[in-house]
């Protein structure tokens, strides 16, 4: 019995290793000269203007929920699509009320001023 787990072993300690051997011999290869224009941030060739602690607006976070929410969505529509001739009218139906959902909770959103870029 414990002859079967002699690949999984090897493969769990080839999986561990492979990345502390490649990180310690890149350690040994690459040049390490830290100077303070390397070590400051970079932004687009701009000097950062703001601390990198600094919060983000609620807003920043709302989008980011909202897109994830939204591109959910289309998890959900691409099985229905490649099943729709075996789903039929009820398939469609069903589908049809996922996405009415989805719309009333859009327009609740867009009402509610979620997606005005200030």
């Amino acid at each position: 019995m414990p002859k079967n787990y002699i690949p999984i072993l090897m493969f769990m300690a080839l999986g561990c290793l492979f990345p502390l051997v490649t990180l310690a011999l890149l350690r040994l290869i690459r040049p390490s000269d830290p100077h303070k224009a390397k070590l400051s941030p970079y932004e687009c060739g701009v000097d950062p203007v703001y601390q990198p602690r600094e919060r983000y607006t609620v807003r920043y976070y709302i989008v980011a929920i909202l897109f994830v929410v939204f591109d959910v969505e289309t998890v959900f529509l691409f099985p229905w699509a490649i099943r729709y001739d075996v789903l039929g009218l009820f398939g469609l139906m069903e589908m049809l009320v996922f996405l009415g959902i989805l719309v009333v909770g859009f327009i609740w959103l867009w009402k509610q001023g979620a997606l005005e870029w200030v």
